[in-house]
């Protein structure tokens, strides 16, 4: 059986060279590329993959955000976040939003091409830094803890990601087909939940949670 994969990530190089690796496998079909959360989605509801490989970090939609939609969209398409972070956090994020595969971009290549052909089957894959940053939080039952609620709701993360990356009103309104007013609103009530009172401080919060690498 084939593997059908999208690949979700904004640096180009590194895209490209996870394609090219991909592609020499007999099992493996890369059917499309994306460089942001929105684009992916719309290349899953077209090309119906498999498995998808996304990055956490992406400009517009983050790679959490983005398997949480698509899960719920398509829950028979696995996920698998690629990263350039271990850091328990966001491994717990992924997880909880429906991923099956956690894979460090440092480990990438034949890594994640395991963790591809062992999620396409049904089941899980964290590779070693991955699993290392959370084996100390794995209760005795193995059931891996719930990662922080946030105090934002979906609209209200999108809108900040969107603040941290430089996007004006007019700009959030237009990629979010909502009015300016509403993305005001927005504004004021992340500030309010956060206790936050510039933008800078809204960038630094939207860096700490991974909601932007910038």
């Amino acid at each position: 059986m084939t593997i059908r994969v999208v690949l979700a990530d904004d640096h180009r190089v590194l895209l490209d060279a996870l394609r090219t690796m991909l592609e020499k496998e007999r099992d493996v079909e890369v059917v499309g590329t994306a460089g942001d959360g929105r684009g992916m989605l719309d290349l899953v509801r077209c090309l119906e993959p498999d498995v998808v490989v996304l990055d956490i970090a992406m400009p517009d939609l983050n790679g959490v955000e983005a398997a949480a939609r698509l899960r719920a969209r398509h829950p028979d398409v696995k996920v698998i976040a690629l990263s350039a972070y271990s850091d328990k956090r966001f491994v717990l994020q992924m997880l909880k939003v429906g991923a099956s595969g956690y894979v460090v971009k440092a480990a990438a290549a034949q890594e994640l091409l395991r963790a591809i052909r062992v999620v396409a089957k049904g089941q899980s894959y964290l590779s070693p830094e991955a699993a290392s940053a959370v084996i100390g939080d794995v209760t005795a039952d193995s059931r891996v803890p719930s990662a922080p609620t946030s105090p934002l709701g979906r609209r209200e993360r999108e809108v900040l990601q969107l603040l941290a990356e430089g996007e004006r009103s007019q700009g959030i309104a237009a990629r979010l087909h909502i009015s300016v007013a509403t993305v005001e609103a927005h504004r004021r009530n992340i500030m309010r939940k956060l206790n936050l009172h510039s933008i800078a401080e809204l960038t630094k919060y939207a860096i700490r949670e991974g909601l932007t690498a910038l």
